[in-house]
């Protein structure tokens, strides 16, 4: 079962950019992928990073898988990673549409089911690409649905605002985002989640095959306000490395990438991470 999940998900990601990317030169999605190039034009070029999310505007289908082993050493396979469809309807705006993931649990009790259904959308307020600065500015307002089974998911509905920053400095890309979760229920049971992420990544090289390499370096901190975790905070390191943006077929293209979490502090839900992703921009 879980091979035949693993096989729908690529096929989630594959197919539809396949069939967006194969459109008559003169149709309105031809047009609108005119205007989309533009659009990111304007922006530098990086890779997206692994776990944190990227203050660029992308335009593609994604899937993660994730693997976590839990302080009792069982480990919870997360297929979908929350990620989705994510598309650029106007020059600043990207919205991300993201299927609920599936849990597939080894502690006995605990059942298998899909997670929440969650919601991204990005306002790009300053943009330079590598020949104008190479810096980005961008805020986004997510949003969690309560749809998940069998205890995958949330009690409430959970909106997190956050701001995203990067800069460019040659083959170096530094991003960081920062936000708090802010449940629109039981705000005292659930308390408030502080996120800070930050992302260091390098491109081999500029041509060749080499510059589809980018090596990376994330940290990935949680401070807990109110509900069970009150006043704990943990970090995680995530070295990895994503490879693209592969071209297929005139936008479409192929990223993939791995890497492992690797707890930084005493207070750690899970350790030993493992993250699988891959992406087709188009």
């Amino acid at each position: 079962m879980k091979i035949q999940r693993l096989l729908l998900a690529l096929a989630f990601v594959v197919l539809p950019a396949v069939c967006f990317g194969q459109q008559n030169s003169n149709s309105f999605i031809s047009r609108y992928q005119v205007r989309v190039t533009k659009t990111q034009a304007a922006q530098p070029h990086w890779v997206t990073p692994l776990v944190t999310v990227t203050p660029r505007l992308e335009q593609e289908v994604r899937t993660d898988f994730v693997r976590q082993r839990n302080n009792q050493d069982f480990s919870t396979w997360n297929l979908g990673g929350s990620k989705g469809l994510e598309l650029i309807p106007e020059r600043h705006v990207e919205l991300i549409f993201n299927v609920p993931p599936f849990f597939d649990h080894s502690q006995p009790g605990q059942k298998d089911g899909f997670g929440d259904v969650s919601f991204l959308a990005k306002y790009r307020l300053l943009s330079r690409n590598e020949e104008h600065g190479n810096g980005i500015v961008t805020a986004f307002l997510a949003a969690t649905v309560p749809t998940g089974k069998n205890g995958n998911g949330s009690c409430c509905a959970v909106v997190t605002p956050t701001l995203a920053v990067g800069k460019g400095f040659g083959q170096f890309a530094i991003t960081s985002t920062a936000g708090g979760s802010l449940p629109i229920s039981n705000s005292v049971g659930l308390g408030h989640t502080i996120t800070w992420n930050n992302a260091i990544q390098y491109r081999v090289a500029k041509t060749g095959r080499s510059r589809f390499l980018w090596p990376e370096v994330e940290f990935n901190s949680s401070f807990y306000k109110g509900g069970a975790n009150n006043s704990k905070s943990q970090a995680f390191a995530t070295p990895g490395i994503i490879i693209g943006r592969i071209p297929l077929h005139n936008r479409t293209g192929l990223t993939f990438g791995t890497g492992e979490q690797i707890a930084l502090t005493h207070f750690h839900t899970y350790n030993h991470s493992l993250v699988f992703t891959i992406r087709v921009p188009f």
